[in-house]
């Protein structure tokens, strides 16, 4: 046993060298006992604080703490300024440490070691989870255009807002031309389904790591939705959009690819008698209401149910393909190219775009930009009055996809609800004003 005291000053861990500490510290086989007494010198009367921990000679001992799932209530994202770049996802001194050891490599005429499917060669592991990526959004597509017939949405014909009740609410917060001599009032018209899930697409390419796409060639290429394009390059076959398959691995010197394989024209896709792979259930424009009729009132809870768990599936495999698939999204606007390197049309409009000639700045995409998920005011009584702006910090909101489901008889998940405000109770007008 070994016991040791001191009284001096000493430094802490945590913060500048403190006086009046006396630490005593107790050797034991197997567990370690460690007292701190810590004597406060403050404004008001001394006191001491023992803490004591334990834990083993040879291991650690894990510390039990009581898990929440989900807070009460929780804020949505902010929403970035348009006069700004966006966030890097990933650090800015990672990417510049990986940068240099690239250097490093390319000055030692080592070649740079990739992994599939960086090499241009496919994960295997994932090729099962890009087809059921593909199925369920098939199933959200068609579900949604089916529950658009028996739940009401409006979008506004002027700006971006959406709305899922029996009218449009009164929120005045329309940023759209013409605003103010409108006082901010929406004019709501018809929601469709591109309204509710935010079409992204993308170029495809029947080779990615081909010849990048210039400003004068981009018409010689098919627009598709980015999660389609995505599971394409993943593995998925479709008939319409054949992609290259590669068997060897591409080789890279720094930032010179030295063998590549050779450069393939792009074959023009021949049309094919199955049927398993439709365009008009993989496009959200062919998908439209008119397409699909409407559900038989009984069958409305199940298949609301399975929207909502097809919405989940493609979040959740998007994300996975995503951890290892290169997806670009440009700093500026809502541009997304999947593809190790984005593309050279000068299609750029937002902030200083005139200092980039029009062109993209490139950066790692997120899961939000290739899915957007559109945020709408959560309604808690589609029968009930609107929603009105002066209780407008009493509402939740909720993607657009997960309200039309709510509304529809589906299961409120876990993840949405402190977004959602379920606990806070909506106070009358006249009571508004006496909320703290």
């Amino acid at each position: 046993m070994q016991l040791q005291s001191v009284s001096a000053s000493i430094p802490c861990s945590w913060g500048t060298p403190q006086k009046g500490v006396c630490l005593g510290f107790l050797e034991l086989n197997p567990i370690n006992f460690k007292f701190w007494h810590q004597q406060l010198q403050l404004n008001r009367p001394s006191k001491v604080r023992t803490l004591c921990c334990a834990g083993g000679a040879d291991r650690e001992y894990p510390i039990l703490k009581r898990s929440v799932p989900y807070p009460q209530n929780m804020d949505l994202p902010p929403i970035l300024s348009k006069k700004k770049k966006k966030p890097y996802p990933v650090p800015l001194k990672k990417i510049q440490q990986a940068a240099r050891a690239d250097k490093k490599l390319f000055e030692r005429g080592i070649e740079k070691p990739l992994e599939p499917p960086k090499n241009g060669l496919l994960v295997p592991d994932l090729v099962p989870v890009a087809y059921k990526v593909v199925e369920a959004w098939k199933v959200l597509i068609q579900g949604l255009a089916q529950l658009l017939h028996v739940v009401p949405a409006h979008g506004c014909s002027i700006c971006s807002e959406v709305h899922v009740g029996q009218t449009g609410h009164r929120i005045q917060d329309c940023q759209g031309p013409g605003n103010v001599h409108r006082r901010s009032h929406h004019t709501w018209v018809k929601a469709s389904v591109n309204d509710i899930l935010l079409p992204m697409e993308a170029y495809h390419q029947y080779d990615p790591f081909g010849r990048r796409i210039k400003h004068e060639t981009r018409f010689n290429y098919d627009r598709i939705p980015a999660v389609v394009e995505l599971c394409i390059q993943a593995g998925v076959e479709v008939p319409e959009y054949p992609s290259r398959r590669r068997t060897k691995p591409i080789r890279i010197l720094g930032k010179k690819v030295i063998d590549l394989g050779g450069f393939v024209e792009d074959p023009k896709p021949k049309p094919s008698g199955d049927s398993s792979y439709p365009l008009l259930q993989l496009d959200t424009y062919m998908g439209h209401i008119g397409q699909f009729s409407a559900p038989a009132a009984s069958d409305v809870p199940r298949l609301a149910q399975e929207t909502l768990n097809a919405y989940e599936t493609v979040r959740w495999g998007v994300t996975k393909l995503m951890q290892k698939y290169s997806v670009k999204a440009c700093g500026y606007c809502p541009e997304v190219h999947v593809g190790p390197w984005g593309h050279n049309a000068k299609l750029c409009g937002e902030f200083k775009h005139q200092w980039r000639d029009g062109k993209h700045g490139w950066q790692d995409a997120t899961v939000d930009e290739v899915i957007p998920p559109n945020y709408v005011w959560h309604v808690r009584d589609p029968m009930g009055p609107s929603l009105r702006g002066a209780l407008k910090r009493f509402y939740g909101k909720a993607p657009a996809v997960v309200e039309v489901c709510i509304q529809a008889g589906a299961k409120v998940p876990d993840i949405y609800k402190p977004m959602m405000r379920l606990d806070i109770v909506i106070p009358d007008s006249e009571e508004a004003g006496l909320v703290a």
